[in-house]
């Protein structure tokens, strides 16, 4: 759910840092920055589905690997002295609404795999922090009722819709990076596992709780974050995730 710090620090331009890359005539010149690291929203989730045993936790294993090992890579760069290396992952894996216009990517699929890229990257251990809480809270009450198969299709969901959210409803020339969209697709995904079970009141005061909560920790991750906040990945990414899950048969259990 975050953006990287400010691009400047680790001495990235589109003329130095990647030198491929360079924006229309209008932008050439522009140095893109990134705001401070936004914090991942984390909601609580019941405890009355069971954990995941065996191998089915290792996909949540994985899925936590996946996010640290390039933060960890960046950080150990940043305290080796080569900071351009995060500067560098940003300006080629980082989401950047641009690229959808008259931008000029790195290279030729940037602005397609972009919609993937910027799920691994984040803005520092704590942004990573945040968002594995996020996996970590409520991963495994849905791995007991989607199994592996059915979380990873809600994570890429979230992905996707996280990217989708952003591209629609941002003009920003700052980078978006971090797994929020996806957090929030698992968020969005117990949503909607739990509307399925309740009706008539029942229901709707649990759709409307959880939308207060999510309401909330956004307006706290903003204020955190000194409005640098991508908002449009979080709304993108739970409708996604919600959708994702809604199509999906259920193991038994309760929410």
């Amino acid at each position: 759910m975050g953006v990287p710090e400010n691009v400047s620090n680790h001495a990235a331009t589109l003329n130095d840092a990647a030198p491929e890359a360079r924006m229309s005539t209008t932008k050439r010149n522009h140095e893109l920055r990134a705001p401070p690291a936004r914090p991942s929203g984390a909601a609580p989730v019941s405890a009355a589905a069971p954990a995941p045993r065996g191998g089915r936790a290792a996909v949540l294993w994985l899925l936590a690997l996946a996010l640290v090992l390039p933060e960890l890579a960046l950080s150990l760069a940043d305290l080796g002295g080569a900071a351009i290396w995060r500067a560098r992952a940003y300006q080629n894996g980082a989401f950047w609404v641009g690229l959808l216009h008259d931008w000029r990517p790195n290279y030729a699929v940037q602005p397609a795999l972009m919609f993937l890229s910027y799920s691994i990257w984040h803005a520092g251990p704590l942004h990573l922090l945040g968002n594995l809480s996020g996996l970590a809270w409520l991963g495994p009450p849905l791995l007991a009722r989607l199994a592996a198969r059915g979380l990873l299709a809600v994570w890429l969901a979230g992905v996707l819709g996280g990217g989708a959210g952003f591209a629609l409803l941002s003009r920003a020339p700052e980078p978006m990076v971090g797994a929020s969209g996806a957090v929030f697709g698992l968020a969005g995904a117990w949503v909607a596992l739990g509307a399925r079970a309740r009706a008539g009141r029942r229901l709707w005061r649990w759709i409307g709780g959880w939308l207060l909560l999510l309401v909330a920790v956004n307006l706290l991750g903003w204020v955190m974050a000194d409005g640098q906040l991508a908002w449009q990945t979080h709304l993108g990414g739970a409708l996604a995730g919600a959708a994702a899950a809604a199509l999906m048969p259920t193991k038994r259990g309760t929410t």
